[in-house]
């Protein structure tokens, strides 16, 4: 079993005596003793399974990796356990990128499995409900744009991902109640559905002329990673808050025409089946793309930025590396559920299949400009948005004093939350899952780089100019 750094061998006691155990000789020859496993046993098992799987499918070994499959099949089931229900996906995942070796046996597949708009948006309406994680990230992303907004009377808000209008009619109500009156408020929504931000704008409306605040809705249709931010038109006189709750890494996509670290990785393809490990491009922490767009936010003059993002590298560029950092987030997140809901919960099963299960999907099957679901580290967040021209604001005492109140409301001990690199991290357990971090706009020298936080020297920053 490998170790998150994706170079050592750490096998387990239990999965040590399940790889001496041999594999079906063939399709049809099942191995009788995997029904006998109890619950445990058959968690590291699958495990074991997945992992092995996935290293046949990295070097296109595809007949042990069906074989592996195989058995996966016998033991995973998506209305099992924690794991059972897990493998249930992954091992989808795995088949999905396996099947892409014949794109018209693929490309027939999907004309019946493509998830529809309408599962993709109530899949993630579940995950806000049943996880406390989005609503904590909202109590504190308001909270700090209140508290950065104090004593303003033009207040303009973007909104990265205008789909929850609930958030900002918490933000209404608030800036109502202002001793000194409530200010002119103006938000932008960006959203790739017009229907969403017609939905969205609707409901604002309707909170602000029930208490008298001068408001504006502006809807831009567009997805993230295309947005022309020229379009967000931020006018002289507004104070300028950006909120990014779990977007940031659509921009991270796959770039043609990508730098290599070395020559010899010039001439490397992306294969649906071959692990792309020893044709790494550079960092994403030096994405042209990601540094643009964040430079053009930073020409905004946002007086406060608040991103929440996922906390785990699903950004690798060897299939193993992803694989094993999303079965420990995942397992996170599916261990949440077994903690607060039945097996039979309808909900449940929804959210798993219908939010999770794409994210697997496209982390695993997918390469190039398909595979969307880029999730990073926080440190990989603070190390781009330092670049960008930011620096990080910590929290007030207030803002974690209520997302922790938040959290002890869903009556289960698993949640927390800590504080790390001015940073608010929500874990399971002692697992980080998501990140929540303020910004602000660094003063720049005259060569356009941070003058403050530690960047070094002119000649250092000089040097760094290419990221």
């Amino acid at each position: 079993m490998l170790q998150e750094d994706e170079t050592s061998s750490v096998t387990s006691s239990p999965l040590q005596f399940f790889s001496m155990m041999p594999f079906s000789p063939g399709l049809g020859s099942p191995c009788p003793w995997l029904k006998e496993l109890k619950s445990e046993e058959r968690g590291l098992y699958l495990i074991h399974l997945l992992l092995t799987c996935g290293n046949h499918v990295a070097n296109g070994s595809l007949e042990d990796a069906n074989i592996s499959l195989e058995q996966i099949s016998q033991l995973a089931c998506p209305k099992g356990d924690t794991m059972q229900r897990i493998a249930a996906y992954f091992a989808e995942a795995l088949a999905d990128r396996i099947l892409k070796c014949w794109p018209g046996l693929y490309k027939a597949l999907q004309f019946t499995r493509t998830p529809l708009v309408s599962e993709e948006i109530l899949g993630r309406k579940l995950f806000a409900e049943l996880f406390p994680f989005f609503k904590t990230a909202l109590v504190i992303t308001n909270q700090a744009i209140t508290e950065a907004m104090e004593g303003e009377k033009m207040i303009h808000i973007i909104d990265l991902n205008a789909t929850e209008p609930a958030q900002w009619v918490a933000l209404i109500q608030a800036l109502s109640a202002r001793p000194e009156g409530p200010p002119h408020l103006r938000i932008t929504g960006v959203h790739h559905q017009k229907e969403v931000l017609e939905q969205v704008a609707l409901r604002l409306t309707q909170e602000a002329e029930k208490l008298d605040i001068p408001f504006q809705f502006n809807q831009i249709v567009s997805r993230l990673d295309n947005l022309d931010v020229e379009r967000l038109r931020v006018k002289t006189g507004e104070a300028l808050a950006i909120s990014s709750v779990l977007q940031l890494h659509t921009v991270l996509g796959y770039e043609e025409g990508v730098q290599f670290l070395d020559k010899d990785r010039a001439s490397c393809r992306h294969s649906p089946i071959n692990d792309s490990s020893s044709c790494s491009p550079l960092s994403s922490s030096a994405s042209t793309k990601m540094h643009n767009f964040l430079n053009a936010l930073w020409r905004l003059s946002p007086k406060l930025m608040v991103v929440t993002e996922q906390d785990s590298n699903h950004n690798s560029s060897a299939l193993m590396g992803r694989l094993l950092e999303a079965l420990y987030f995942y397992a996170a997140l599916f261990d949440c559920l077994e903690s607060t809901l039945s097996r039979t919960s309808i909900e449940r099963m929804k959210v798993e299949k219908m939010f999770f299960g794409e994210e697997i999907k496209n982390i695993i099957a997918c390469e190039g400009a398909e595979r969307k679901t880029r999730h990073e580290k926080m440190e990989k967040w603070i190390q781009r948005l330092d670049m960008a021209g930011f620096v990080a604001v910590p929290f007030s005492y207030i803002s974690m004093m209520q997302a922790r109140s938040l959290l002890q409301g869903y009556g289960c001990d698993g949640y927390r939350l800590k504080e790390d690199n001015r940073c608010a991290v929500l874990c399971w357990q002692d697992r980080p899952l998501y990140s929540i971090s303020a910004w602000r706009c660094r003063r720049m020298d005259s060569y356009g780089y941070g003058a403050e936080a530690g960047l070094g020297d002119k000649t250092t920053r000089k040097n760094l100019k290419f990221y």
